[in-house]
């Protein structure tokens, strides 16, 4: 794989993608380096005429007014990541740690934050090599960025702190040793650096919302086959109602579901069995569209933010000035990953309201529970109260963290944006939804298998065939779960992705 050079300006989350899950390898351009180099420059000139720089000759938060002496300022960025290592609870994946390497290095790559070259490639070979700090996932605020996260991140640059290396967590002065790469000494300024800044959010943000994108179009086909298996109007999605309600996401759902539902011996027309459907089917372009709508949103500011400079104080070289400011308030991230919970449970609402109407006789018309042998057999009626659970707690996540704020640093960081807390729910509601999408389809290909799977559109019986490389018909009652998790897992994995574009890859937007 050809290796990502970081220039600080043209990163895309499909980058962070392939570098946090696919271990891409980064670089380093001779550019970026004298830039970065000419930054430390700075820096070091301002050290030489003794000026009062914010965290460089002075203290930190509460005591930015405490100047602090040539001798002390090595220790004195020791000091703040050993301080300011505060995480608790479960570390977090490696895949976000990964990206949080990433985005940090391209962020420092900008050559605004006056840290020399050596950091950003100490950052590049951590990736390079897999060595992944272990982070906590509790305890950064979204402002001054994400201190905690990101100064755990930090101690293991300079041979403090843990990695996961070769499968297993160590030291990491350890693992250093085994690479061959040397602990960094931090200069004046370069601690500072390293953890003033937004990395933690992003990056849970950027895996989240990812994710959101691969399962929007999941959505769009589980509910296609649940339309089938239902008997469902295929009217509700012509073109002409997106036409004067020209909202993106429906307009894009909509041709989404007229292509899925081409050739199909199981849809309906307006008054051969209803006049119309429930929302949950009739709908779905109006509700599926307004999320698809909201991650397109989110997507656009998480693309903005691993491109930005998030720490303070900031170089700029052109007009020789040390700016403090507040780039490193997550608020712009935290409204959008509050946006983007809101987003993805909406999919997860519609889709459980759907397996309900499929495994409800009242409702579908079908066996009860999608078993013939209803009675000796519960089928899949579980599989309902598994979906519901899921939804329910997703509501709970999905109440915002960013109207929430708590002062620190004796009320000198009197707003903060709680934005981490907004990527880790957004996570979590991602993982949910991939869950429910999974019990959709499974109630939908059982639904179809009951029907004749041959009666689908050619489409939805590619759809019905992934499911059933996963889950086998439902014959006789045994455990749901596993089934569960392994079509879970393949929504979001190259198999899933395969058959997502060979079904959608054509579809007219």
């Amino acid at each position: 794989m050809t290796p990502l050079f970081l220039t600080g300006s043209d990163l895309t989350l499909s980058d962070v993608y392939d570098v946090a899950v696919r271990h891409r390898p980064v670089a380093i351009s001779r550019e970026v380096a004298q830039r970065v180099a000419a930054s430390r420059a700075m820096v070091t000139r301002y050290l030489t005429e003794e000026r009062i720089i914010y965290g460089v000759t002075t203290g930190f938060g509460r005591f930015s007014d405490v100047f602090i002496g040539e001798a002390d300022r090595r220790a004195l960025q020791m000091n703040l990541l050993r301080s300011h290592a505060a995480g608790v609870g479960p570390p977090f994946s490696i895949p976000v740690s990964r990206a949080m390497l990433l985005l940090r290095a391209n962020a420092l790559a900008k050559g605004y934050s006056g840290v020399r070259p050596e950091v950003v490639q100490q950052l590049a070979e951590y990736l390079n090599r897999d060595l992944v700090p272990v982070i906590p996932s509790q305890g950064s605020v979204g402002a001054s960025g994400d201190l905690a996260p990101l100064a755990h991140l930090a101690l293991t640059l300079v041979g403090e702190g843990e990695v996961w290396y070769q499968g297993k967590i160590m030291p990491s002065r350890e693992a250093l040793f085994h690479t061959g790469l040397e602990p960094l000494t931090l200069e004046a300024k370069e601690g500072l650096a390293l953890i003033n800044g937004t990395q933690a959010m992003a990056s849970l943000g950027v895996m989240a919302a990812l994710e959101g994108a691969r399962l929007a179009d999941w959505a769009d086909m589980a509910g296609s086959l649940s339309l089938q298996a239902l008997r469902g109007i295929e009217e509700a999605f012509s073109a002409n109602v997106g036409r004067v309600r020209p909202h993106p996401g429906l307009i894009t759902s909509a041709a989404n579901l007229r292509y899925l539902l081409e050739g199909s011996h199981l849809t309906t027309h307006q008054g051969e069995i209803r006049v119309q459907d429930a929302y949950s089917l009739r709908c779905m372009p109006q509700v599926h569209g307004a999320s698809r709508d909201g991650l397109a949103h989110v997507l656009e500011v998480l693309t903005r933010e691993i491109n930005s400079v998030t720490d303070n104080p900031l170089l700029f070289l052109e007009t020789d000035e040390v700016l403090s400011a507040g780039n490193f308030h997550g608020q712009p991230l935290a409204l959008a990953l509050d946006y983007l919970g809101i987003a993805l449970a909406e999919w997860a609402n519609i889709s459980e309201r759907r397996i309900e109407r499929l495994v409800n006789p009242a409702l579908s018309g079908l066996p009860a529970f999608l078993v013939r042998q209803g009675g000796l057999n519960s089928g899949l009626m579980l599989a309902q109260y598994t979906a519901a659970s899921l939804v329910s707690e997703n509501k709970v996540w999905a109440h915002p963290a960013s109207v929430d704020s708590i002062p620190t640093s004796a009320n000198q960081e009197d707003h903060v944006s709680m934005g981490t807390t907004a990527g880790r729910k957004a996570l979590m509601i991602a993982d949910n939804l991939r869950r429910v999408l999974a019990i959709e389809l499974i109630c939908a290909a059982q639904a179809a298998d009951l029907l004749g799977p041959e009666l689908l559109s050619p489409r939805g019986y590619e759809i019905w065939r992934f499911v059933r490389q996963f889950v086998a018909p439902w014959e006789e009652d045994r455990i749901l779960s596993g089934d569960i998790e392994r079509l879970a897992g393949a929504l979001v994995e190259d198999t899933g992705d395969a058959v997502r574009y060979a079904v959608l890859g054509n579809a007219p937007r």
